[in-house]
């Protein structure tokens, strides 16, 4: 049986409290970040698109782009750059807001 407390690199977790020291240690807590809000404004996009009967098509039509640029855009991986969020925001009647905390 595996100790709970020790990290896959033989590491002790045991002096680690939170999810935020484990992700400092581990040099990744900005990456998850970054993950995170994309995909809370790519379920967002989704849930407003869902409520006013738009497609991917149809949103991909608006935006004069392609079907598989839509796809990027909802896929929280993908590298997808602020304006193209905020036009798709726009399009769904709403507006990306981004701001230093």
């Amino acid at each position: 049986m595996s100790d709970p407390t020790q990290h896959q690199g033989g590491r002790s977790l045991s002096g680690l409290t939170t999810l935020d020291d484990w992700l400092d240690e581990e040099g990744t807590r900005e990456d998850v970040a970054v993950l995170a809000v994309k995909k809370v404004i790519a379920a967002q996009l989704v849930v407003q698109m869902r409520e006013q009967n738009i497609t991917k098509a149809e949103l991909a039509r608006r935006m004069h782009t392609s079907r598989s640029q839509i796809d990027r855009v909802l896929d929280p991986s993908s590298d997808v750059n602020v304006g193209t969020l905020s036009r798709a925001a726009g399009i769904v009647g709403r507006k990306v807001r981004l701001e230093l905390i």
